[in-house]
C-alpha cells in the first residue's frame, strides 16, 4: 500500500466465490473505485513453492473475477502478471504496477 499506492479501502481479504458450482475462497482482491477488480493475489505459505498449479488456480478464479492483474506470492517469491484477454493468456511483469484509477 505504501510503495504502490493501493488504497486500503479498496482491498478485500478472503472472500468466498462460486466457480463452476464449487465454493472457493480468494486471498486478496483489490478493486477499482467503480467496483471492478484491479488485482487478485494468491498467497501461499513460505515453505510452498510457486508452481504452474498455483498459476492455474488463480487463472481459474479470474475466469469469474475478471481482473487485469494477478499476483502470486509465498512471501519470499513474488510473481506478477497482466491478463491478455484477447489472446487468453497472462504476461509476466517485473514488478507490480502502481495503483492508478
Amino acid at each position: 500500500m505504501q510503495e504502490k499506492g493501493y488504497p486500503s479501502s479498496l482491498i478485500n481479504v478472503e472472500k468466498e466465490i462460486h466457480l463452476n458450482g464449487l465454493k472457493k475462497r480468494y486471498d486478496i482482491v483489490v478493486f477499482h473505485p467503480d467496483g471492478s477488480i484491479h488485482l487478485i493475489v494468491e498467497c501461499k505459505a513460505p515453505n510452498i513453492a510457486i508452481s504452474q498449479a498455483t498459476f492455474d488456480q488463480i487463472a481459474r478464479y479470474n475466469l469469474t473475477l475478471k481482473s487485469d492483474l494477478l499476483m502470486v506470492t509465498n512471501g519470499i517469491n513474488h510473481y506478477y502478471c497482466h491478463m491478455d484477454w484477447q489472446n487468453e493468456c497472462y504476461n509476466f511483469l517485473k514488478t507490480l504496477p502502481k495503483y492508478t484509477i
